[in-house]
């Protein structure tokens, strides 16, 4: 048979049987896309030695759980909305790279840019983003002007997971208060809101994106009369999740606020110091419907059984 009426025979032989291309992807899609996240980690390498965290936390756990429930859920993506630095000596004696390592090692796929990020210096995070995190450091409202920056931090990226594709943008807060000007030098902040009422539009239309997910350190109430994760909410039509950072509050359960459009928006945050892995749970349902569970696993030893979320 030659090439062409093979191809020919095979092509409408598919479509008889109800298998055009589409469905065929449609097919190999994940039931399920799950999300890992963390927030205001600040240097906790090792598992809090005394006091009220006694024996929680610590990234080898952490890094233990999150291959653990990889290799249950291969369609997972591991997130952290900010703070990675600052907090332990770990910090002061390595200066960031101690922590950006051990979390490109944990298997993280994705970063937002918090506060404490700039401790020592904003030229320091970036050769720690190209040298030893090797991950993207996303941000839309704090942008650098230095050389090379934007191959290393971006506004937005987009990443295809178990034949979903998953939009996620970041947003920094302010740096009055809270960051020297000298440790901010040729970097700028810009008011969040209408960059995310932007870049949420990019990812729906232009992307066509199956989810959009913010990763926040804006606060969950905000800060110094700025906006935070609740204003954000409600503020900016589009946005599935939110998960933030910044105000270390544990939400044992999603806060679900509804935009100025009437679409729920989900706010997840789990305190401080990797003492909690958040779970999130996607399942894409027809009509644009997204199931969503979620639980938050306390990191203590021995690692935790992995368990579906409720």
């Amino acid at each position: 048979m030659k090439r062409r009426h093979f191809l020919a025979g095979l092509t409408a032989g598919g479509c008889a049987l109800g298998f055009p291309l589409i469905r065929m992807a449609e097919a190999r899609r994940a039931q399920t896309v799950m999300l890992l996240h963390t927030n205001d980690t600040h240097s906790r390498i090792d598992p809090y030695a005394s006091g009220k965290y006694k024996g929680m936390g610590g990234i080898a756990r952490r890094a233990a759980l999150i291959a653990e429930i990889k290799r249950q859920h291969p369609a997972t993506l591991v997130v952290d909305a900010g703070d990675l630095l600052q907090g332990t000596p770990y910090f002061n004696l390595f200066k960031g790279s101690v922590e950006f390592e051990t979390m490109r090692r944990a298997g993280y796929d994705l970063c937002a840019i918090g506060n404490h990020d700039f401790d020592a210096g904003a030229e320091r995070l970036l050769f720690l983003a190209k040298h030893h995190g090797k991950f993207p450091l996303i941000t839309a409202n704090i942008l650098f002007s230095q050389p090379g920056a934007e191959r290393l931090i971006q506004p937005y990226t987009i990443r295809e997971v178990g034949g979903w594709k998953l939009g996620f943008f970041g947003l920094g807060v302010r740096f009055r208060g809270l960051v020297p000007a000298s440790l901010h030098n040729g970097v700028k902040y810009i008011a969040p809101i209408p960059v995310a009422r932007t870049i949420v539009k990019t990812l729906r239309e232009t992307h066509r994106c199956d989810a959009v997910i913010a990763l926040s350190h804006l606060g969950y109430t905000g800060f110094d009369k700025e906006p935070g994760d609740c204003d954000l909410a409600r503020e900016v039509p589009g946005i599935d999740i939110i998960i933030g950072g910044h105000t270390h509050t544990f939400l044992e359960h999603p806060k679900g606020i509804r935009s100025t459009d009437g679409r729920l928006t989900r706010i997840y945050q789990v305190g401080h110091s990797g003492l909690y892995l958040g779970q999130i749970e996607l399942s894409f349902a027809p009509h644009d419907s997204l199931q969503i569970r979620q639980q938050n696993v306390p990191i203590v030893a021995p690692t935790p059984q992995v368990k579906a979320p409720r």
